[in-house]
């Protein structure tokens, strides 16, 4: 049975049967609390079988042809798409790269009959084979042994649905969950190959439109390679690109393309994080030991991190503390005052000068978005040494100081409105009395719609130098792109 996004109508495939359970627009709310892993549990044998039987069903998913696929489906080289009966596009190869992404679509499946995973999504949600293969291959669908809760805004019939395939009477009889509680077959794994066979009961979820990085078929990669070592990569990470993927794609990812670049066998891995906008020093590990031996270092403080920051006002030097709202989500509020539960953010400015503001020509390559910031003649490039390191951190604190840095799409909306609006930042120095909890919760609403979206390529923001170990270890970054 499938679940049509505005309602729940049957659809029987040649006896493949998927339940679609909640529609894209509710994937912000249910997908995050997932623990996202990258390899199968030790349940993996039990509930995904390799059948030999099931091998001449699948298509290679970078090497086979596209003359095998229906005449109906776009080209590959073409922009253009195709609707299918139930309103949904039909789609090519997930390669060449589109420039942009396309619209949001996660897909929530249960499935009612042991069936290869390809099949079932196939059939379920009207996709092309080859198009299914290119998803797992770029990690975009997982699987959990039994179906997580749905969230609130979930209709009768779809908690329903829920309810039937978690009634402990139906779970009782499936051999794959004995021993676990229902939280841990709740977990979420990644699909790795096309050929794997699902068992009846299994919850599938499906990035249909993973999140891409087109910015990653432009770039030298060879070029960006700071140093290689026995144990580790440092990578000067071009901004508009992902260290080490996102939930929906791993393959279009810096570890990836510098694997690649480097003739590596085995894959680099991701030691650390800065945010996709954000360009500079990353160090990759060569091996799953020294990944942990680098973030080791983290823990206990070795790792020191210099960036470049280009704001578009002044910001004093000395040490900025605010205190971050400990939900994983963007945007990051910070608070001036201490909040009980909310995470330290430190860091020091050791240098602010005044620098012009980049060129039209250079926004433009860099797709810096007009954010409304009224004074564009001159903007302020900053050294900082970052004291804890908080995702999206600088871009948070700069942006409660009414300094915003230059191209951060996400943060100077909202500096920009404090400014207008003092007092609109329920966390910041002109913060207002609220009569109750409710005003400040609905204060903290209109707070965040302030923020604008997370930027498409790349901000005034630079790791431009990593160092561990006192020191010895010391590397750093080109010039920034903005000089």
């Amino acid at each position: 049975m499938t679940f049509a996004s505005a309602s729940f109508t049957p659809i029987f495939t040649n006896s493949l049967i998927a339940t679609r359970l909640w529609t894209p627009n509710w994937r912000n709310g249910f997908v995050s609390p997932f623990t996202l892993v990258h390899t199968f549990a030790s349940s993996r044998s039990r509930l995904l079988k390799n059948k030999n039987h099931y091998k001449r069903l699948v298509l290679s998913s970078c090497r086979r042809s596209f003359s095998c696929q229906s005449t109906a489906l776009s080209d590959i080289n073409s922009a253009s798409l195709t609707v299918s009966s139930n309103g949904h596009f039909r789609y090519g190869r997930l390669l060449p790269c589109p420039l942009q992404n396309g619209p949001p679509r996660v897909e929530h499946l249960v499935v009612t009959k042991e069936g290869p995973v390809l099949e079932y999504i196939c059939k379920a949600l009207d996709l092309p084979p080859l198009y299914v293969e290119d998803l797992i291959q770029f990690g975009a669908v997982y699987y959990a042994l039994v179906c997580p809760k749905p969230p609130q805004t979930a209709s009768p019939e779809q908690i329903k649905v829920y309810e039937e395939v978690t009634d402990p009477s139906v779970l009782r009889k499936r051999t794959s969950i004995k021993g676990k509680t229902v939280r841990e077959a709740q977990k979420t794994f990644r699909i790795t190959r096309a050929d794997e066979i699902v068992e009846a009961g299994t919850y599938l979820r499906v990035h249909v439109h993973p999140k891409r990085f087109p910015r990653c078929y432009n770039i030298d990669w060879k070029s960006r390679i700071i140093a290689v070592t026995d144990d580790y990569v440092v990578l000067d990470k071009p901004a508009g690109t992902s260290v080490g993927g996102t939930t929906d794609n791993i393959e279009e990812s810096c570890a990836t393309f510098a694997t690649r670049a480097l003739g590596f066998s085995a894959p680099l891995l991701t030691t650390h994080q800065i945010d996709n906008c954000t360009e500079g020093c990353v160090v990759l590990a060569r091996s799953k030991e020294y990944c942990s031996v680098f973030h080791g270092k983290i823990r206990e403080k070795k790792v020191k991190k210099l960036y470049l920051a280009l704001a578009a006002a002044p910001v004093p030097i000395g040490i900025l503390t605010h205190y971050m709202r400990p939900i994983n989500m963007a945007p990051r509020l910070v608070s001036e005052d201490f909040m009980k539960g909310w995470l330290l953010c430190q860091l020091e400015v050791l240098e602010c000068k005044k620098v012009p503001w980049p060129r039209s020509e250079i926004e433009s390559t860099y797709n810096l978005e007009d954010c409304g910031w009224a004074l564009k003649d001159f903007a302020y490039e900053c050294q900082i040494n970052l004291l804890t390191g908080r995702t999206h951190q600088i871009r948070a604190q700069l942006a409660a100081c009414s300094a915003p840095v230059v191209g951060d799409s996400m943060y100077m909306p909202a500096a920009i409105s404090e400014m207008v609006s003092p007092g609109s930042n329920p966390f910041g120095k002109n913060k207002k009395l609220y009569a109750n909890e409710n005003d400040k919760s609905l204060a903290i609403d209109e707070w965040i719609a302030q923020h604008g979206k997370e930027p498409s390529v790349a901000v005034g923001l630079q790791a431009c130098q990593i160092s561990w170990d006192d020191g010895k270890h010391c590397y750093g970054s080109r010039s920034p792109w903005w000089r």
